[in-house]
């Protein structure tokens, strides 16, 4: 027992009755309790203990995620422009279809009734031109004639204008039967393309994904085509349309490669490449996105269009990379954050020497997020930088007070 200790016991158990030396007491055995606690949480602290990962060597690639659909690379919806109802329909979904191949046909008996009537009417415009031409010969020579007695005085001035105005309204009237024989003539033509066109043919080679009709349907072409099928050309050439972020737009260009999954194969990857970068903006919910396309070769058919597929997009890619996890360029140590705040993020590393975290400073290049490539700087493959720090969890005394 120290002498403080035993000048306390003794005034304790002599039973010193003066109030100073009770407050004497009081005192040191305060200095004594505060001098063991502080004494407890020096000997429960320890330095930090860091925590590393080695500098590794290999290839970094970089790569700008996005999300899209399949589509073919030509699709054509096949309309009706005339009204009717559908008569016969000679392909089904999946068909194969060669470009002016009849895949259906609309009732014809009104449209052949109505090219009857326009031939009909058309013919007689012809026949009343026919009849005006004539009149036009018979005028003029009647007024021929007038011309010819009122030279020699037997037909009156009056009889010679009404001979010579017959005549101007007969070449007048075969101008108007010529105008009817036009119109005729278009109404008819008008009839046989509607005609024609009552028989739907294939616009181009391809398959037939979508068959929106029926035999016996009415199809109203009244305000705007309706769709009957939808073709696609040959599947085995396909196009992803992506929907890429702004803030990677400026990363991307023509020709670049890409590597996409769809759900219909989980373990497997298709190849593509840019082929277009939209410049029209779409905004969705305040995010604003470019249509990228790409080509995408499907020589087994294996995809199909409006398929969902994830794809990355390689902006650049390098082999034999010194790299370090990102963590490291994100790390301060305890105490060091204060002082290294003016210092621009992810120009240094810090290695442990001598048990204590030391700055390196460095130059990085490429980097994908995960890790990034160190390309100057004093640090080498295996040198073990700092990612985390941990601090063990600090011991108290137990047991026993001041004079324990």
């Amino acid at each position: 027992m120290s002498a403080e200790k035993e000048e306390i016991v003794a005034a304790i158990e002599g039973g010193t009755k003066s109030r100073k030396g009770w407050w004497i007491a009081l005192a040191v055995v305060v200095v004594i309790a505060g001098a063991a606690v502080v004494g407890a949480r020096v000997r429960g602290s320890s330095p930090p203990v860091y925590v590393t990962e080695q500098v590794s060597e290999g290839p970094l690639r970089v790569v700008v995620t996005a999300t899209g659909t399949l589509q073919p690379t030509k699709q054509v919806d096949v309309g009706s422009e005339v009204s009717g109802i559908i008569d016969k329909v000679f392909v089904d979904f999946n068909d194969h279809v060669k470009q002016g191949q009849v895949i259906a046909q609309l009732d014809t008996q009104t449209l052949e009734a109505r090219v009857a009537s326009t031939r009909a009417s058309l013919a007689v415009a012809e026949a009343s031109r026919t009849q005006a031409e004539a009149t036009v010969v018979e005028a003029r020579a009647k007024a021929a004639r007038s011309r010819e007695l009122a030279a020699k005085g037997i037909a009156s001035q009056q009889t010679l204008e009404t001979d010579e105005a017959a005549s101007q309204r007969a070449v007048a009237a075969v101008a108007s039967a010529t105008a009817q024989v036009t119109a005729s003539s278009a109404t008819l033509r008008e009839a046989e393309t509607s005609l024609r066109k009552a028989v739907i043919r294939a616009p181009i080679d391809g398959v037939v994904i979508s068959r929106e009709i029926r035999p016996g349907q009415t199809v109203a072409a009244t305000f705007q085509t309706p769709v009957l099928f939808k073709l696609a050309d040959d599947l085995r050439r396909m196009e992803l349309h992506l929907d890429l972020d702004e803030s990677d737009v400026g990363q991307v260009r023509e020709g670049q490669r890409a590597e996409f999954r769809v759900d219909a194969y989980p373990g497997r990857t298709f190849g593509a490449e840019i082929v277009s970068v939209h410049f029209d903006p779409r905004e969705v919910n305040n995010v604003v996105t470019y249509e990228t396309v790409l080509s995408v070769d499907n020589p087994d058919l294996a995809l199909r269009p409006g398929m969902t597929a994830t794809a990355e997009i390689l902006i650049a890619e390098k082999d034999g990379a010194l790299l370090v996890p990102n963590r490291a360029l994100r790390f301060l140590p305890p105490g060091g954050a204060r002082a290294h705040a003016a210092e621009p993020a992810g120009d240094r590393l810090w290695v442990v020497r001598d048990g204590a975290a030391v700055a390196v400073p460095v130059r990085t290049g490429l980097t994908n997020g995960e890790h990034t490539e160190v390309t100057g700087g004093d640090v080498a493959l295996g040198t073990a930088v700092i990612v985390d720090v941990e601090r063990p969890a600090r011991r108290t005394q137990q047991g026993g007070g001041p004079f324990g």
